[in-house]
């Protein structure tokens, strides 16, 4: 098997949003993503409380955000694209977690290549992640 002779880039590493995290522990998602829209731990809440209530497209509209916004974070963070988000990394959960939420949801609604994307950039980022994630649905 060849070799990948180009080093792997490095992970990246999300800022925490300190006051979001509180929020979300105790508020309800909506006032939390309505406070701090770029959260993306928000929208992944919203997400799995439609999923819950049976609302898929609701649950997939609200993993993409979730998913979209995390991406700008990633890019304002030196992402480029491809390398590892540590699941480690607490605030790299609202990404990694709207990814799978993303992922559950198009699957729900039967978009399964988006679903199968998902899921494949999921264990891409951190394959602990993937593993942590599907233990919850």
């Amino acid at each position: 098997m060849p070799q990948n002779l180009l080093p792997e880039p490095p992970p990246t590493l999300l800022p925490e949003i300190t006051p979001a995290v509180e929020a979300l522990k105790t508020e309800d998602p909506r006032e939390v993503a309505r406070r701090w829209p770029d959260f993306p731990a928000a929208w992944a809440a919203l997400s799995q409380k439609a999923m819950e209530a049976g609302d898929d497209v609701a649950a997939y509209a609200y993993a993409r955000t979730g998913y979209h916004r995390a991406l700008d974070q990633l890019r304002k963070n030196g992402w480029r694209g491809h390398g590892p988000v540590p699941w480690s990394h607490k605030p790299n959960r609202g990404f990694l977690t709207s990814l799978h939420r993303l992922s559950v949801a198009a699957a729900s609604i039967g978009e399964a290549d988006e679903a199968a994307r998902c899921a494949q950039f999921l264990r891409d980022s951190d394959p602990a992640a993937a593993d942590a994630l599907s233990s919850i649905g």
